[in-house]
């Protein structure tokens, strides 16, 4: 690893100025520790105007006082510069630029409290570093505010500690009364911002509740339980002039510590396809109830497919014992296949066609059972040459615990912890946010976090804007596996369908994708995931031209950039895999135009670029199928014209001449 590090450390005594003030490396943003009556506070500027007003600092505890009678007793600052990669990400070269400002404080209780703020030209990120007398302490509150200085608009869902899957709102700031985060605005006065956090680790989720941060509780009411000394995780307040600013931050994973795992050349990102969407549709079902999907003849039929294709992985939901029992014990076998699914059988034909298997381990939320099988299970998957794992929590939680309180975040880590010693790679569904956790283990490829693609197979679907929100809330945590890639936007193929019955308590007949095909193409691009699934039924693909693009894409990424954009209305995303480009576009309900100069790729070199576009006569309500290939010689200096319909979409493939 390439690495510049510049740190200048200056401890003051009380006798000397104290500086409790740190700016962005580029002199923009300024950050400021403040105390009085004993009570910490913090503030923020962007150039000469507040950001955030002063707003309160500190924890509570059953026991001690966390959070007030605090005398300043020092100051450090840093800077560092520093360049670093990963493995595989949106980008795999990264540069941490920051200040940073240690202010460390006590109180007559015998508490220190550090608080470290580390200010980035591209917003700030602080933490709480706790030493208290005693062995451990239990949190009862966290009294951190974000005091917006400014109305303006925001892009957030509900403040939710049980699920993410829920509809966003586009609200005014001074309506918001709860909000989970990444929690994105843009002020009157034309500054966009996210409020988040970065590397949550054994500590429950903070969502806001009247801009003060709330954390989600255990069942006796608690908010967490930590030894007397520890830190939290980084709340992080993104700030950019610009929605795309946004994307292209990498300030959440500089927050989180550089990789912990020393080999990590299994770990590898990959396309794949699998019996999953006829689920959601109902014409299939998780178990043998004559619709059974993860049969062993399907299985051959989709490895067939991804091996044809150049696909690399495949994934079988219900390919395990205990489905059957869904909603009463959801005790899951995950070393003892279904009846009529020859494991060996389907690994085996799977590895002899260079294809990855992908295994599923639903969980049903019983972690304790999950829990007592999981390195059996995880020994039974490395030894059957798996190295890839789709987990999920879909249910209430043992011991009637919170998805994201702090008993579940222990949790997802030990998965992600006892897989990576196995060489797996893990993609959760029904997980804890994102934070840059993928820095530090990167075999934690993916998440959900959000309505995927499954809502619109048995529900009023999602709207036309979600997929112009989600890169600019739900994605600044990281890679979502949304599953785009619906080809059969109107479910034709389930009309007459025999076994089709309704899921969830609506029958797809009733539902629909509400977008056009070019923007399920596009999606691939705009909704970044190493993991990258085609979720359609394989029928829908075969002979399909438009699947070219599919065959053409390149999960693992070496750069990216969101090149135009608004919160909510559209957003243009470039990416480039070794010497090929790609770029989708998509928009909201809104048909739009868009000029996108070419200027991302190098100059000098020509490139051919097949397009695919929304057709001329295109639109969501209407004519969603309709689109068209074309393809051109392009160069850096050349601007394309993109004509997006009403929930459209554009994407397109640069290969160099």
């Amino acid at each position: 690893m390439k690495r510049f590090l510049f740190i200048i450390a200056l401890a003051f005594c009380l006798s000397c100025t104290q500086d409790l003030t740190v700016s962005s490396p580029d002199g923009h943003i300024r950050a400021a520790i403040g105390i009085e009556g004993g009570e910490i506070n913090y503030s923020v500027r962007v150039d000469t105007s507040a950001f955030i007003l002063p707003s309160r600092l500190g924890l509570q505890a059953k026991r001690g006082t966390l959070d007030k009678g605090f005398k300043l007793m020092g100051i450090k600052h840093a800077s560092v510069d520093e360049e670093w990669s990963a493995p595989w990400g949106e980008n795999k070269h990264h540069r941490d630029c920051h200040n940073e400002l240690a202010a460390t404080f006590k109180n007559s209780d015998g508490v220190v409290l550090t608080v470290r703020v580390r200010a980035f030209n591209d917003g700030i990120g602080f933490r709480y570093e706790y030493k208290a007398p005693g062995d451990s302490l239990k949190i009862t509150d966290e009294l951190t505010e974000f005091r917006l200085a400014q109305n303006g608009m925001s892009w957030s869902i509900p403040g939710n500690f049980g699920t993410y899957e829920l509809e966003y709102r586009t609200m005014p700031l001074d309506r918001v009364k709860d909000a989970n985060t990444p929690f994105t605005f843009k002020t009157d006065d034309g500054l966009y911002g996210s409020i988040h956090e970065a590397a949550l680790y054994d500590y429950p989720e903070m969502v806001l509740r009247d801009f003060k941060a709330d954390l989600a509780p255990w069942p006796d009411g608690l908010k967490a339980r930590v030894p007397s000394e520890f830190h939290t995780p980084w709340r992080v307040i993104l700030i950019s002039r610009d929605a795309p600013g946004l994307v292209n931050s990498d300030l959440i994973l500089n927050l989180n510590e550089p990789c912990a795992i020393e080999d990590v050349s299994w770990i590898k990102p990959q396309r794949y396809v699998g019996v999953w969407w006829g689920m959601h549709l109902g014409i299939e079902s998780w178990y043998d109830d004559g619709r059974h999907g993860a049969t062993t003849d399907n299985a051959i039929k989709y490895i067939d497919f991804a091996a044809k294709n150049g696909i690399e992985g495949v994934l079988f939901e219900g390919w395990n014992d205990g489905w059957a029992s869904w909603g009463s014990r959801d005790d899951f076998d995950f070393t003892k296949p279904a009846d009529d699914f020859d494991f060996e059988k389907v690994v085996d034909y799977a590895a002899s066609k260079g294809v990855n298997y992908i295994l599923h381990h639903e969980t049903g939320g019983n972690i304790i059972s999950y829990e007592k099988q999981l390195d059996t299970a995880l020994d039974w998957a490395a030894a059957h040459g798996i190295h890839a794992i789709k987990t999920g929590y879909a249910g209430g939680i043992s011991g009637g615990n919170n998805h994201h309180g702090q008993y579940m975040v222990r949790h997802y880590q030990k998965v992600i912890e006892e897989a990576a010693k196995r060489q797996i790679m893990i993609d959760a569904h029904e997980p804890i946010k994102a934070t840059g956790i993928r820095r530090t283990w990167p075999n934690f490829m993916c998440r959900e976090g959000a309505r995927g693609m499954e809502w619109n197979a048995w529900s009023a679907g999602n709207k036309p804007e979600h997929q112009t929100i989600l890169p600019y809330t739900r994605l600044l945590g990281g890679p979502m596996d949304y599953t785009p890639g619906v080809f059969d936007i109107l479910y034709d193929r389930v009309k007459g369908n025999p076994n089709l019955k309704p899921w969830n308590g609506r029958s797809a007949l009733e539902c629909r994708c509400n977008t056009t095909l070019a923007k399920q193409i596009a999606d691939w691009v705009v909704l970044y995931s190493p993991m990258q699934m085609a979720c359609d039924l394989i029928e829908n693909y075969e002979g399909h031209p438009a699947f070219q693009f599919f065959r053409d894409y390149n999960a693992d990424c070496d750069w990216s950039r969101a090149l135009a954009g608004e919160v909510g209305e559209y957003i243009v995303v470039a990416r480039r895999a070794g010497d090929v480009y790609y770029l989708g576009a998509v928009t909201d309900e809104n048909a739009r135009t868009l000029e996108q100069k070419l200027d991302f790729l190098p100059e000098g070199k020509t490139y051919e670029a097949t397009i695919y576009a929304d057709g001329s006569d295109a639109s969501m309500e209407t004519n969603p199928l309709s689109y068209e290939i074309t393809t051109r010689k392009v160069t850096s200096a050349d601007v394309i014209t993109m004509r997006l319909a009403t929930s459209g979409g554009c994407a397109i493939v640069f290969k160099p001449l």
